[in-house]
């Protein structure tokens, strides 16, 4: 009679794992599904259940495996200073006891916004006690502090440690506010990112059908990088001699662009366009966002044109006016007048060399070298949400382009230097640089 019933039981969760699964591919509602809301971070794959859940008998590891195939790149560029194998490491099996850091789930459980805190964390602000509760002996700086504040702004960041490694803190204790040479890095030239690529003798004559033509896109056509490099309409609208495209695909622009559609695809404006999700979803709009957006945008589907339009390819206008046009939320909005603001207009204006002014995308869209198809490149950062949370990863990429560690850790450090985007000075101080410094003189 078990094993009947032990049968039954198997085969109706096989056959609802079956039934399950075919309504996620055929894109049905799934919030009859959803045991609570996502975090913020995952709140746009409410729809894609199977991004996570890609076996309906799977435990820990293929949720494990399915976390890593998102963010596995990201840890590894940050050198993860608590990877896997510090708890994989038989000499640490008691502490997992306490806390089996083997796995993200360990610190980041979905579905449960009633202890869902900043970054999708689900255990306690003190959850570092469970593995230094001595450091007070080891570091007496730490001596009276509690566990609840190691996550502070200026503090430690538990996946990526390197703005608080002592030798750095040391080497910038001395750097001014400003530094002398305040330029963030140009983009690079067309010929490091496509070594194969010459500049056209002159810029060429339009080659879309007649009845496609358009005086408006021409002249918008003309004045871009695209007729610059040499890139005409069939490049876009025609590639690789299929039939002509009246609106091209996101995978067109991948053919050129596969490094900031990297980008794209892990970041909030993108990812529900991401071919590796299991189910088609339709691209994000403000309207879903979890911030303040501007009336204006409500309906507007994101996608590379959303920012740099479709002929002209404005970065420029990409930098600013493209953020400004969706995002109202305090922050945003305070950017308009700001120090920051200033010196972007003056470097419109031709007064300020380039690289001088500060738009929103020198931040969060900052430029780094990444590998694409096997060789180094200089490219714009694409995923914007990559330096937001913590903060302080905006610190070495960012930050320090133009100011002083000590005063960067402070700025990064007030949150209401951030709501009013950077006007006046710090109204506290973080220590890490002075207890460095201690430790040093040690």
């Amino acid at each position: 009679m078990k094993h009947a019933i032990w049968a039954l039981w198997l085969s109706t969760l096989l056959a609802l794992g079956g039934w399950y699964g075919y309504r996620l591919y055929a894109g049905e509602d799934l919030q009859v599904f959803n045991p609570g809301p996502l975090s913020a971070g995952h709140h746009q794959l409410e729809q894609a259940c199977g991004a996570c859940h890609v076996s309906p008998l799977g435990g820990g590891e293929v949720l494990q495996k399915a976390c890593v195939n998102c963010h596995g790149d990201e840890l590894k560029a940050a050198r993860d200073a608590h990877p896997q194998s510090k708890f994989t490491d038989p000499r640490n099996a008691d502490r997992l006891a306490h806390l089996d850091a083997r796995y993200c789930l360990a610190c980041h459980v979905e579905h449960v916004p009633e202890r869902t805190r900043p970054m999708a964390v689900t255990q306690p602000d003190d959850f570092c006690v469970h593995c230094h509760v001595d450091i007070a002996e080891d570091r007496p700086s730490h001596q009276g502090m509690a566990f609840d504040t190691c996550a502070s702004a200026g503090c430690h960041n538990y996946h990526d440690n390197r703005a608080l490694y002592e030798d750095f803190l040391v080497k910038g204790a001395d750097q001014p506010l400003l530094k002398s040479i305040a330029r963030i890095a140009a983009p690079a030239p067309l010929a490091d990112k496509h070594p194969d690529w010459q500049a056209p003798a002159e810029v060429p004559q339009p080659d879309a059908p007649s009845e496609q033509l358009n005086a408006e896109a021409v002249a918008d056509w003309l004045a871009s990088g695209h007729a610059e490099a040499g890139v005409n309409c069939s490049g876009c609208h025609q590639p690789q001699g299929v039939a002509w495209q009246a609106k091209p695909t996101l995978q067109t622009c991948q053919g050129c662009h596969a490094g900031e559609a990297q980008g794209f695809f892990a970041g909030k404006h993108g990812m529900r366009l991401n071919p590796d999700l299991p189910v088609e979803l339709a691209p994000m709009r403000p309207e879903l966002g979890l911030l303040a957006f501007t009336d204006e945008s409500a309906g507007h589907e994101l996608s590379c044109t959303s920012c740099h339009g479709a002929h002209r390819v404005d970065r420029v206008a990409a930098a600013v006016e493209a953020c400004l046009g969706c995002h109202a939320d305090e922050h945003s909005m305070a950017y308009q007048g700001s120090p920051h603001q200033q010196l972007w207009q003056a470097e419109q204006r031709g007064e300020l060399p380039a690289g001088s002014g500060v738009s929103c995308a020198s931040c969060h869209l900052p430029r780094e070298t990444a590998e694409v198809h096997g060789q180094e490149r200089r490219l714009v950062q694409h995923n914007q949400n990559a330096n937001l949370r913590p903060n302080e990863k905006m610190l070495r990429g960012v930050c320090l382009d133009c100011h002083g560690l000590p005063f960067a850790l402070d700025a990064l450090a007030d949150p209401q230097l951030l709501k009013n985007n950077f006007r006046g000075a710090p109204a506290q101080h973080v220590p890490s640089v002075d207890m460095a410094l201690e430790r040093a003189r040690q």
